[in-house]
Formats: structure tokens, sequence, C-alpha cells
């Protein structure tokens, strides 16, 4: 009797712990409501959290070890996975693509027929409401948004639905979103 009491009270423990933890990770994270999907979804969570860690401090031996100038030198690098258009799944591997620059980083990924797009950058006020325009402007939905910031630093993440009228490449909607911060801080060419 004592093992079918000690068993209940560990289940009873486990899944008080799966509800926190499912409590303290956005939804899109979590397809379903297992446990298995609960401990992948939390596991997606803290490598993403670990990567805006990671860029926050690159950041800031940046900041630490280049001394101050007149303003930030402009470069952009392009980085494709793949070329084709959003209406096409290819399931040879992850389809994304990411344009990087002085102001902001962004990557796009298709999952499914959605895109998930990351955009890591300094605060700029309204640069949330001019992404969203941009997006929709492309013939995308926006589905879910998640923004995390620290300091001066934030991280936007999007889940977009794409449009039927969207023939974007991944390429071009990662320079579009990558644009839309060039215009506001005029540093990009």
């Amino acid at each position: 009797m004592a093992h079918i009491a000690v068993e209940r009270n560990r289940r009873r423990q486990m899944n008080e712990h799966l509800r926190v933890l499912r409590s303290l990770t956005p939804c899109f994270y979590i397809k379903r409501g297992d446990q298995a999907s609960i401990i992948g979804g939390v596991i997606e969570f803290i490598k993403e959290l670990h990567q805006v860690l990671q860029s926050l401090e690159s950041n800031k031996r940046r900041r630490k070890s280049v001394s101050p100038s007149p303003g930030p030198s402009p470069r952009r690098q392009v980085v494709v996975a793949d070329h084709g258009l959003f209406g096409f799944e290819n399931n040879a591997g992850e389809v994304g693509a990411s344009c990087n620059s002085s102001v902001a980083d962004v990557e796009a990924k298709i999952s499914g027929s959605n895109v998930l797009l990351k955009i890591i950058s300094r605060r700029i006020p309204g640069q949330l409401s001019k992404m969203i325009s941009v997006l929709e402007g492309l013939s995308f939905e926006v589905l879910h948004l998640n923004v995390s910031s620290m300091d001066d630093t934030v991280l936007y993440s999007f889940v977009v639905k794409i449009g039927l009228e969207c023939q974007l490449s991944l390429e071009e909607l990662a320079f579009e979103v990558q644009q839309s911060f060039c215009s506001q801080v005029y540093l990009c060419q």
C-alpha cells in the first residue's frame, strides 16, 4: 500500500511540475498537451533563450571592445539555405534565410504553411508597428508575436501565415524586414 501512495505522490508532483513548465512557456512552442510535447516545447524555448543570451553577450563584448566612432559601419550579409517560393514545401531539410546588419539580424524559416521570423535588434520606437505593416503589405498574416527585451536589445519572434498572393522567397522576406529597420535608422545601403 505504501508503494501505491508513493507512486501517486510522484505522479502528482510530476503533473504539477509539467503545469508550471507549460505556464512559463509561450503557447506556440507547445503543440499538444501531452507530457512529451510539453517537455519538447520547453526545450525549444530554452534553446531560443540561450541564443538570445549568446547574442546579447556578443553585443556586449563588441560594445566593450569597439571604441566609440561617429556611427556604426553599415554591413549587410545575406545567407540563404534554399531558393524557392513560399508556396513550395521542401522536405529535404530545414529551409531558411537570414539577413544581418549592424542594425538588426533577421532570420526566416518555413514551418509547414507558416513562416517563423526572428529579429534581434536594438530598441527602436515604433518599429513593431512598422514590421507588422511591412508583413501585411507583403501578404502575410501575423498569427503569433512574442517580444522579449533586455536593456536596449529586443527579440521579436513572429509566426506568420503565408498569403495566397505572396510570391516572395525567404531571402526576399528577410531583406524586406531588414530594410524596415534600415529605413528608420538610415544605416543600411
